[in-house]
């Protein structure tokens, strides 16, 4: 609770992944990948409840057994690679029953995650009186640095600018989505059905905290990082 509001956090799982088959319950520094995000939010000083929303059984017992709920299974349809995953967090609001003023997503996906990033986000969002707050970081290379390639292998520049771009300090301060935290104002949420908004505010977080599991080399490397922390 922050300042009188209820928060809940949604840990969306589904058991269908393509990239990595059974990433969520794959060994990450010798736990399941869904257990970082469930201590995570566990360790969260306004987080009031928190719930998963799965398919699969086998996520659902093992979010148990690492002390979360799972109250409820998440219907095939909101479960698909094309399900947009708006659709999964206002079915955990109507499953759940209780009335949050903040619902917080929280991806598996991101274990290095810490409860202080959780936290800023939820502090961001209610300070700002803004919709939604989403977790940020640097990325790796501007996109100011990228280019599209036309069918003749031609490189465009993706964003046009008036000089050269050549050194990093010259270049304007970007940020991305990182997928760690998102925290939604739920009557905004359910008035406009979406996570981004015009009115969305960002909170930045390490680039070291932020890395995203998509693949096989993700998870090696969120492995080693994990170990090498213990």
């Amino acid at each position: 609770m922050i300042e009188g509001k209820r928060v809940l956090a949604v840990i969306t799982a589904r058991g269908g992944s393509k990239g990595l088959p059974g990433k969520n319950l794959s060994d990450a520094g010798g736990k399941p990948l869904i257990a970082w995000s469930i201590e995570a939010a566990q360790g969260s000083r306004f987080i009031d409840r928190t719930v998963l929303s799965s398919d699969d059984a086998g996520i659902m017992a093992t979010a148990t057994l690492w002390g979360c709920e799972a109250p409820f299974v998440r219907p095939p349809e909101l479960a698909t690679d094309e399900a947009p995953i708006e659709g999964a967090l206002l079915h955990a609001l109507d499953e759940i029953g209780e009335v949050f003023d903040y619902v917080v997503l929280l991806q598996p996906t991101s274990p290095l995650r810490q409860a202080a990033d959780i936290d800023g986000a939820i502090e961001t969002c209610h300070a700002s009186g803004a919709p939604a707050c989403i977790s940020v970081s640097a990325p790796a290379k501007s996109p100011y640095w990228m280019f599209t390639l036309d069918d003749e292998g031609r490189m465009r520049r993706l964003i046009e600018t008036a000089g050269p771009t050549h050194r990093r300090q010259d270049l304007p301060e970007v940020v991305a989505a990182n997928g760690a935290v998102y925290v939604m104002a739920v009557p905004d949420f359910r008035q406009s059905g979406q996570i981004y908004s015009a009115e969305a505010v960002a909170h930045v977080m390490a680039p070291e905290r932020s890395l995203d599991v998509d693949s096989a080399m993700d998870l090696a490397l969120v492995d080693a990082l994990l170990k090498k922390g213990e």
